[in-house]
C-alpha cells in the first residue's frame, strides 16, 4: 500500500459540497485550526492483493462476530460474568430474540490497521455495525474523486474499491422482500430517522443518502426526526410525527442509548423486526465485542488481545501483563474517553463516556506515512459491509496514534 501524492481538482470544496459532503471541516474549540476532514492531496493505493486480502479478512471477521454475538448473549446474562455490556437486562433479551430470528443487516464498518509493508496481517481494531458514519464520502465522493481525476482523463489500469452504493440498493430490496415475506405484505412506508443534535450536517446527510439508496430500490421512504417519534400504547406500535405506525424504519441513532430513554422499556418489550440497524448490533457495537473475539479466538492473526476491564482491576493498575495498552469505553466514539500508553505516550482523550465500563486492548501501532501535505499520516482502514460481505473501502488518517473527530478522509485506489 502507498500514499501518493495528489493535485486537487480546482474548486474541490464547492465540488464535494455539491455532492453532499457538508460536514467537510471541523474546527477545534481550544486551538481555533480548522481541519480539512476531506484530503485529496494524496490519495492510498492499493494493489488486488491487497484488497482481495482485506475483503477475505473482513468477510471472516464477520462471521467471527456474529459468533461472538451469541456468545455474549448467554454470557453477559450469567450472574459474575466479567462479559458486562452497559445496558439493560431486558435490551440484551430484546437483542438476543433479534439475533435468533437472524434479522437482517444493512450496512457496517470495519476499522483495521493495514498497510501491506510491515509484514502484519490485517488486525480489527472494532467494528462498527450499529450506526457506522463515513458512508457519504466513502460510497458517493471519493468514487467522483476517481471518475474526476482518473476515469475522465482516461488514465487506464487504476480502479477503486468501491461497490458500496450499487450494493445497498440491491439490500434494500433483500431486506423488503423478507419483510413481505415475513408480514405477508410489504411495508409501504418506511421511515428514516435522524437526529437535529448533530449540527455538523453528517447525521442528517447520512440518513438521507441512505433513503435515497432505498427509493432507488424501489422503496419509498420518509425523513423524520427522532424526537418526532411516539409510541401508540392502545396499539402497541410506534408512530411519528403525524401519528402514523412504523412499518419499518432506519434510525442513525444508538441502541445503547435508546434503551436508556423514556421509550426504551417499551421497545425492548415489543420486540419489532423492521427497525434497522437490528437490535442484534448491540452485541457488535460495544467494544466488548473485541474481548469477546479474543476470548473466543484466542492469538487468531487479525485480532488484537482485548480483555473486559473492571473497575477493580483499573484500581489497582493490572493491565492484564501488557506493557504498553489502551483503555476504552465501551461505548465511546471518535477516540473519546480513550487512555493511551504506548510508544513513551500517555494520552488521555476527553469526552462523557465511560460509566459503562471499558475494556483493555494491547497497543498496536498505527503505520505512519510521511507526506508532503502532513507529516504524519497514521490510516485506519475502514472496511464497508453490506448485509455479510465487503463492498469497498474508506481511509481516515489522522496526525496522532488515535483515530479522533479531527482525522481527514482520504481517497483510495487499485493499481490494477
Amino acid at each position: 500500500m502507498l500514499r501518493v501524492p495528489c493535485s486537487p481538482r480546482p474548486g474541490w470544496r464547492d465540488t464535494i459540497a455539491r455532492q453532499g459532503l457538508v460536514f467537510s471541516e471541523t474546527t477545534d474549540p481550544a486551538t481555533g485550526i480548522i481541519t480539512n476532514y476531506w484530503n485529496e492531496f494524496a490519495c492510498y493505493e492499493l494493489t488486488m492483493d491487497e484488497v482481495n486480502l482485506l475483503e477475505r479478512t473482513s468477510e471472516s471477521l464477520h462471521m467471527m462476530a456474529k459468533d461472538a454475538a451469541g456468545f455474549l448473549a448467554e454470557e453477559s446474562l450469567k450472574p459474575g460474568s466479567p462479559f458486562n455490556l452497559g445496558i439493560p437486562r431486558e435490551a440484551i433479551e430484546y437483542a438476543t430474540v433479534s439475533l435468533d430470528r437472524d434479522d437482517p443487516s444493512l450496512y457496517s464498518r470495519f476499522d483495521l490497521i493495514y498497510s501491506g509493508n510491515d509484514g502484519r496481517p490485517p488486525k480489527m481494531l472494532e467494528y462498527n455495525a450499529d450506526t457506522p458514519t463515513g458512508l457519504v464520502e466513502a460510497a458517493l465522493i471519493q468514487w467522483y474523486w476517481h471518475e474526476d481525476v482518473h476515469l475522465k482523463e482516461g488514465l487506464t489500469g487504476i480502479d477503486q474499491w468501491n461497490g458500496i452504493h450499487e450494493e445497498l440498493i440491491a439490500q434494500w430490496g433483500r431486506i423488503d422482500e423478507r419483510l413481505g415475506g415475513l408480514h405477508g405484505l410489504r411495508p409501504h412506508m418506511y421511515h428514516f430517522a435522524y437526529t437535529d443534535a448533530d449540527d455538523s450536517g453528517e447525521d442528517l446527510m447520512t440518513t438521507s443518502y441512505l433513503m435515497d439508496t432505498a427509493t432507488q430500490a424501489g422503496l419509498t421512504g420518509m425523513l423524520v426526526e427522532m424526537k418526532q417519534l411516539g409510541l401508540d400504547r392502545e396499539a402497541a406500535r410506534f408512530t411519528d410525527g403525524e401519528n402514523r405506525h412504523l412499518e419499518a424504519i432506519f434510525k442513525l441513532y444508538p441502541w445503547e442509548e435508546m434503551m436508556f430513554e423514556e421509550f426504551g422499556p417499551a421497545i425492548c418489550a415489543l420486540k419489532p423486526d423492521h427497525w434497522f440497524q437490528p437490535a442484534w448490533t448491540m452485541f457488535l457495537s460495544t467494544k466488548a465485542l473485541s474481548a469477546a473475539l479474543w476470548h473466543l479466538y484466542p492469538n487468531h492473526p487479525n485480532l488484537i488481545p482485548t480483555y473486559m476491564y473492571p473497575d477493580e482491576a483499573r484500581a489497582r493498575h493490572d493491565t492484564m501483563g501488557m506493557s504498553e495498552y489502551v483503555i476504552k469505553p465501551l461505548h465511546a466514539r471518535e477516540g473519546a474517553n480513550i487512555e493511551l500508553h504506548g510508544e513513551g505516550r500517555h494520552i488521555v482523550q476527553p469526552g462523557g463516556w465511560g460509566v459503562e465500563g471499558h475494556v483493555i486492548q494491547e497497543f498496536c501501532a498505527l503505520p505512519d506515512f510521511t507526506g508532503s501535505d502532513h507529516l504524519h499520516n497514521r490510516p485506519v482502514l475502514g472496511t464497508w459491509m453490506v448485509g455479510d460481505e465487503c463492498y469497498g473501502l474508506g481511509i481516515r488518517e489522522s496526525d496522532g496514534p488515535i483515530t479522533d473527530y479531527y482525522c481527514r478522509f482520504v481517497p483510495n485506489r487499485i493499481r490494477l
